[in-house]
């Protein structure tokens, strides 16, 4: 079955040709063609996603972007439907329901954070093909991205159950809301992630050479020993699964605050900084991975969504499934299927429906910006 998949949920326009088959319970897919337009340099200036803007740029882009597919053939056309921003959503909506009544075929509602999920669980089977399999019940997902922070327990294929989510911020929106006091560009993420390394790097260096106790908030530049601000892991000794974000960005910025502002601080400064908020941040997904795991005796674990391309809070999770839940199976993503994207709708609505149960719909379909994984 070929599936034509359109994801615009955000600020990421992405058209994907995805052909997958069911043999048993193993799932094969195979990318036969994917485009993607990001449009970050365009919200940069306001230092995150400004979704009227989001809504033009994917008008303009999809039309250009399916001048690569319109002469192929496709069983059924995908498109996220939420969550997300309501304006860029509406925009793939109608764009899906165009091509589908064009070329006669069925058209599949899909969840952008199932897309997550199923793709996250896929692994890699030769050049742009994937394989889902041997996934062990009951799998738990954490989802962390610009938009969402949450626990996803799946005890049946395709029935969810969220054990925790945000109570306000998303742990991606905490990155980029800090990066903009730090005056880094948007997306901010990255930008805190590699003056974190930066820090973690010369801080290494400095105990080397004697320079520096092995301490995580301090290190040595410019032949100073530097002091980073202490920021708290908010909510990481409550009994829940549960985070919150919010405190941590205005402690942030009262730290900032109290020593001046951002101009006040040398580039070394502002990576230590960094390098706080990603241990901070950090710390709060390891302990409440811990916690998840030992309340829900999932068999495999999963991260997935934008935030799960860090690499220091992908090593961290990692080591901590190895060394206390070493009979978790634990599925890192590819780098690249991390964001947004169309290959993951294309893969969850191919699960869906080569399992029977992804019904087609008509006219009226809708966004839904807060849908959730467990409706």
């Amino acid at each position: 079955m070929k599936i034509l998949a359109i994801e615009t949920s955000c600020d990421e326009t992405g058209i994907a040709l995805v052909e997958g088959r069911k043999e048993g319970s193993t799932f094969i897919f195979e990318t036969k063609k994917a485009a993607l337009l990001s449009q970050a340099l365009l919200h940069s200036p306001y230092g995150g996603v400004y979704p009227n803007l989001a809504k033009r740029e994917h008008e303009k882009n999809l039309p250009a972007l399916y001048e690569q597919f319109k002469d192929e053939e496709f069983d059924a056309v995908a498109v996220t439907h939420g969550p997300g921003l309501e304006p860029a959503l509406w925009t793939g909506i109608e764009f899906a329901k165009k091509i589908a009544a064009e070329k006669k075929v069925p058209l599949l509602p899909t969840n952008h954070m199932e897309g997550h999920f199923i793709s996250s669980l896929a692994q890699p089977n030769g050049e742009r093909s994937n394989i889902l399999q041997n996934v062990r019940m009951s799998a738990l997902a954490l989802l962390i991205s610009g938009g969402h922070t949450e626990f996803v327990l799946m005890r049946e294929w395709l029935q969810y159950e969220i054990i925790g989510k945000t109570l306000d911020d998303a742990v991606g929106e905490a990155f980029d809301k800090v990066a903009r006091m730090l005056g880094l560009p948007y997306p901010g993420g990255p930008e805190i992630s590699k003056l974190a390394q930066q820090h973690r790097s010369r801080q290494e260096v400095g105990q080397k050479n004697g320079l520096v106790e092995a301490e995580p908030t301090r290190g040595p530049f410019s032949g100073q020993i530097l002091a980073a601000p202490k920021l708290p892991r908010p909510m990481i000794n409550s009994n829940t699964c549960d985070f919150s974000f919010s405190g941590l960005k205005t402690a942030a910025l009262y730290a900032l605050r109290d020593r001046g502002g951002i101009q006040t601080l040398s580039p070394d400064e502002v990576a230590a900084f960094a390098a706080e908020l990603e241990d901070a941040i950090a710390e709060v997904l390891v302990s409440k991975t811990r916690k998840a795991l030992w309340d829900t005796g999932a068999k495999t674990f999963v991260i997935g969504g934008g935030v799960a391309a860090n690499r220091y809070i992908r090593e961290k999770v990692e080591a901590l499934v190895l060394e206390e839940f070493p009979d978790v199976d634990l599925r890192l993503p590819e780098l690249s299927i991390t964001g947004d994207n169309a290959i993951m709708i294309a893969q969850a609505a191919l699960v869906r429906a080569l399992s029977g149960k992804n019904d087609a719909v008509g006219s009226d379909l809708r966004a839904v910006g807060n849908l959730s994984i467990a409706s």
